[in-house]
């Protein structure tokens, strides 16, 4: 299973939420890291441990960091990746609010290779939607929904050139999907061209505070 978790709740707060991930993280494709909108301006001890024992389980960590739409000075981005990787052995980064139209590639591809520069592995943007084609060039993974569950079923559309690049560079997540459906939306990213997905049951203002049921072994997703 490939899935993608944003849990952005704070360590103390859920453990055992963090716990349950632990012990599940050779289901994930990757955690997202998200201490404070992004590293903080200091190590948090609950997310270094978190993320100790989440990389002694095999999982891949990456770094939140937001772009603000190319709002953001890159030496900004740049530096709170180098924080991540520091601070939290992150093996890439995950770019949230990342621009979608043609005009802000040029300056997305620069930000994408000064990461690599800097040794980050995987790179993951989130336009939250289908962006310009060359954005799925400069990432690992490009996340090319993120929404409600009633949105992805009524108004999900497939560009065709998405086709031209294999399933697992692309991500849908989905947050407000009925307990039940969970199976069902991660059949639906599959086949609607995405092999990462990260369904949850959480609603604004934040769905991700909590784990989605396909990590928590109540749900079948497999099939």
């Amino acid at each position: 299973m490939s899935l993608l978790v944003p849990l952005y709740v704070h360590p103390a707060e859920d453990p055992g939420a963090w716990h349950r991930l632990i012990a599940s993280a050779d289901r994930t494709y990757a955690v997202v890291l998200n201490p404070a909108d992004g590293p903080g301006s200091a190590p948090d001890p609950a997310y270094t441990a978190a993320a100790r024992a989440l990389r002694a389980a095999g999982a891949r960590l990456l770094g939140y960091v937001d772009t603000d739409y190319g709002v953001r000075d890159r030496a900004l981005i740049v530096e709170e990746a180098r924080r991540h990787q520091t601070w939290y052995a992150a093996d890439g980064c995950f770019l949230d609010r990342v621009t979608a139209g043609p005009e802000g590639l040029s300056a997305c591809r620069r930000t994408v290779r000064e990461l690599r520069r800097l040794g980050t592995g995987t790179v993951v943007l989130n336009p939250g939607v289908h962006p310009a084609p060359g954005y799925a060039r400069l990432a690992d993974l490009t996340v090319t929904f993120e929404g409600h569950w009633t949105t992805y079923v009524s108004a999900f559309t497939r560009p065709p050139w998405t086709a031209r690049h294999p399933p697992d560079r692309f991500c849908h997540l989905v947050y407000g999907v009925p307990e039940a459906l969970v199976p069902l939306a991660v059949r639906t990213a599959r086949e609607r061209g995405a092999a990462v997905s990260g369904p949850v049951t959480g609603e604004p203002p934040n769905p991700w505070a909590g784990l989605s049921p396909a990590l928590t072994g109540r749900e079948d997703v497999e099939g």
